[in-house]
């Protein structure tokens, strides 16, 4: 934060602070000289007469007790632009303090879980449990408390995986994250070449009812622009997460208006890396979870 930005701060609660306490002094000092002797205001509305009366001094010192609390609360904590406040108590420190007794209470339990093959992990209800609480906590909001993902993000339950699903990949899938990008093809094939690809993409999967003109002019374009990723067959290549096209599997839909949008706009996804929020050992712990969830069935 700049000094400017700092000053400014201070300078708004500082006056509005000052003001509030002017207020309430003004209203008990004002001049009542020109006030009508029977204590009202002269203002009569509908035969009532407004009364100058003062504010109870219950309610009054409410108003004081607070301006005493939110100078008291600015000196102590954070609020007035760089000033720490006489505890330097920070947001910050709070967190590494949690973190370092949250170490120490779970620390070792994950220490020794990051030691277990990951088979073996998946076969200990105790571990799965607490990997269970992980998954929901930080996986579930995209993959779905149940874990069969839905549009644009995949179904952990199956056997399908876009990185591949051994336990070493889905451990690195969650450690680094992963950003699978599908170019718009639009600009290069056109909208008939689109859509003849798109024909032929769905034949691969055994899809029936196409227009066989489309699908054989289509094999072509696929050889020539999506075979790079997608594989010669269409079977994908788990290395850079193309997927495989010869299932009956579609991440974002299968349907052909599908197919030929995201040919013709793309696609972008992107799986963030939890190597600095969860650490190795629960990401190792998560990772047997996640895989034990399409083998132990």
């Amino acid at each position: 934060m700049s000094n400017f930005w700092s000053f400014y701060i201070i300078a708004i609660v500082a006056l509005n602070i000052g003001g509030c306490a002017w207020l309430l002094m003004w209203t008990r000092t004002m001049d009542k000289d020109d006030m009508p002797a029977d204590g009202t205001t002269g203002h009569v509305y509908d035969g009532i007469r407004e009364y100058n009366n003062p504010l109870p001094r219950w309610w009054l010192w409410l108003f004081w007790i607070t301006i005493f609390f939110a100078i008291g609360y600015l000196t102590l904590y954070p609020g007035l632009g760089k000033f720490q406040g006489v505890l330097g108590w920070s947001s910050h420190n709070e967190l590494a303090k949690d973190e370092k007794d949250y170490q120490a209470q779970y620390g070792a339990i994950y220490a020794n879980y990051a030691k277990m093959p990951f088979e073996q992990l998946a076969k200990d209800d105790r571990a799965m449990k607490i990997a269970g609480r992980l998954f929901a906590n930080n996986c579930s909001a995209c993959h779905g408390a149940d874990a069969h993902g839905g549009r644009g993000f995949p179904n952990l339950t199956d056997n399908d995986w876009l990185y591949g699903g051994e336990p070493d990949r889905i451990y690195e899938t969650i450690m680094e994250g992963r950003n699978g990008m599908m170019p718009a093809w639009k600009d290069i094939l056109g909208a008939q070449g689109v859509k003849e690809a798109a024909s032929y993409a769905l034949s691969l999967s055994g899809r029936e009812n196409l227009d066989h003109k489309l699908v054989a002019a289509g094999q072509e374009k696929f050889a020539t622009n999506c075979a790079a990723c997608h594989g010669p067959d269409g079977k994908g290549n788990p290395m850079m997460g193309a997927p495989n096209l010869t299932d009956t599997i579609w991440l974002y839909g299968g349907s052909e208006s599908t197919v030929i949008k995201t040919l013709t706009e793309g696609r972008n996804g992107m799986m963030p890396a939890w190597k600095d929020i969860l650490g190795p050992e629960r990401v190792h712990l998560l990772a047997a979870y996640v895989w034990s969830m399409s083998h132990n069935k």
